[in-house]
């Protein structure tokens, strides 16, 4: 296979995955999730099918994205699939070898009963699982580069926001002006919907914002990240409109240091799941451990939330050039939530954030 066109990394990368087909007896992979397809090739369409075998690749997409696709693609011959992918695949022009590993983690059961059935006596379909995590979890500086990017102008906007936040505004409206200020600073778009919640409403981790003013004395829970070429951004800070109770300023001052202890603890060599005891041991220990019912972070990358988990779960081993965030949380119904988050990449002297912006309560 000709790879003198292909960027340093993905070249690795594609080396990596074929290697690793190689060990698994697999002649062929047919790839269906866009992060890895966007990962492996650079395409960033909605509408892909990717075929690897040892000898070469094809990207399988249509008409809207011939163009885009040509342009964007590197590792793989573009096929417009006029009449769809399946078509394609029974079509007898391409060669996949006898055994076909088919990403059965992200594909519906109607689409893999269909090329299940366009295979059937001529390959073996073999499904595989998380096939490329191994892969994906391992930066490459290029890729830190549009990380450091996205972080800094989720950073960028957030100081922008809180200074709007007011008695007569609502979470929708901060919000909205997220999704505004990521974009006019260069941001592809939002990596997920913000989540904006005041008062009782931020004890709920995943609240969606409401029509609800701020109320002054409550806490607000910000969580918010963009993606820039195509790598995400997550940060989340809390912040007070007004004074707040001290019960509130206490709950604050645990989750603080509770979150600077997971990033002190983060070590190359450690399991996931050991990081995350670390955290909520000491959450615990504050009287607060049935309040923190969620993992400690998640990998961030092409996806928001990716491997590594750092969770009581997770079992993978941190390494150089891993990212995740690292984002302990308090909550207490009928009361208000607490959550400080940063993304952080392990290196040689342990982890370092990707944000700079302050944990200090910020009181408006």
């Amino acid at each position: 296979m000709d790879m003198k066109e292909i960027t340093p990394y993905r070249k690795k990368a594609l080396e990596a995955v074929l290697t690793k087909m190689m060990s698994r007896a697999l002649d062929c992979c047919i790839v269906t999730d866009l992060s890895v397809i966007r990962w492996l090739t650079g395409f960033s369409g909605s509408s892909a099918r990717l075929v690897l075998t040892r000898e070469k690749c094809w990207l399988f997409t249509d008409f809207r994205y011939k163009e885009q696709a040509n342009r964007e693609v590197e590792i793989a011959e573009v096929v417009i699939a006029g009449d769809g992918f399946p078509a394609e695949l029974s079509s007898g022009r391409y060669s996949f070898g006898e055994a076909v590993g088919l990403q059965s983690d992200d594909i519906s059961w109607h689409e893999a009963s269909r090329l299940i059935d366009q295979l059937r006596g001529k390959q073996r379909v073999i499904p595989v699982d998380s096939f490329f995590d191994e892969f994906r979890m391992i930066k490459h500086e290029i890729e830190l580069v549009k990380m450091r990017r996205a972080a800094e102008i989720s950073e960028l906007v957030l100081a922008e926001v809180i200074t709007m936040i007011s008695p007569s505004v609502t979470e929708v409206d901060i919000a909205a002006e997220i999704t505004f200020q990521h974009r006019k600073l260069g941001a592809d778009k939002d990596s997920f919907d913000p989540i904006v919640a005041g008062g009782p409403r931020s004890a709920m981790p995943h609240a969606q914002p409401s029509r609800q003013l701020f109320k002054s004395g409550e806490l607000i829970v910000i969580d918010m990240g963009c993606i820039y070429e195509g790598y995400a951004s997550d940060m989340t800070r809390t912040v007070a409109l007004g004074s707040v109770s001290s019960e509130a300023r206490e709950v604050y001052r645990i989750v603080k240091e509770a979150q600077a202890l997971g990033i002190a603890s983060a070590k190359s060599g450690m399991k996931a799941s050991e990081l995350d005891e670390e955290v909520r041991r000491f959450i615990k220990a504050h009287g607060y451990g049935d309040e923190f019912g969620h993992g400690l972070g998640h990998g961030v990358g092409f996806d928001v939330h990716e491997e590594p988990r750092i969770s009581p779960k997770g079992e993978h081993v941190l390494q150089d050039n891993m990212v995740f965030t690292i984002e302990p949380g308090i909550y207490l119904p009928g009361k208000f939530g607490v959550r400080i988050e940063d993304t952080v990449v392990m290196g040689p002297q342990g982890a370092t954030p990707l944000q700079g912006f302050s944990k200090d309560l910020i009181v408006l």
